[in-house]
């Protein structure tokens, strides 16, 4: 990956595990909540790992086959669950979503014990 690339999806993944990190602590009522939500089930009350991934791809421009490839290239050591197969374009999307859950999920828990041990 070129880097100026690098540095925008840096940018991306340092602003959005910010503001996921902010939104799980405001609706889960703390940082211990929100980590323990988050570690619990991403999908699960609250927290909605897979909807807010949807909104930032979709405000980021990211829901097209080329917006797929910028986070898979940028993401392409990490390793992926199996997919059900498809449409090229759906598959891009699918994969693309999944890894950068992943890293926003595991991102997002740093922050979270970054708070935690550095608060008062």
């Amino acid at each position: 990956m070129e880097a100026h690339l690098r540095v925008q999806f840096d940018l991306l993944l340092h602003e959005t595990t910010q503001n996921f990190a902010e939104r799980l602590v405001h609706r889960c009522g703390g940082a211990e909540p929100a980590l323990d939500g988050l570690r619990a089930d991403p999908e699960g009350d609250g927290v909605w790992l897979s909807q807010f991934v949807d909104a930032v791809f979709s405000e980021h421009l990211l829901g097209d086959s080329s917006g797929a490839c910028f986070v898979l290239e940028a993401l392409d050591r990490r390793t992926l669950p199996p997919d059900p197969g498809g449409p090229v374009g759906e598959v891009l999307g699918r994969l693309a979503r999944a890894a950068f859950a992943q890293i926003l999920s595991a991102q997002t828990a740093q922050a979270l014990q970054r708070q935690l041990v550095f608060s008062p």
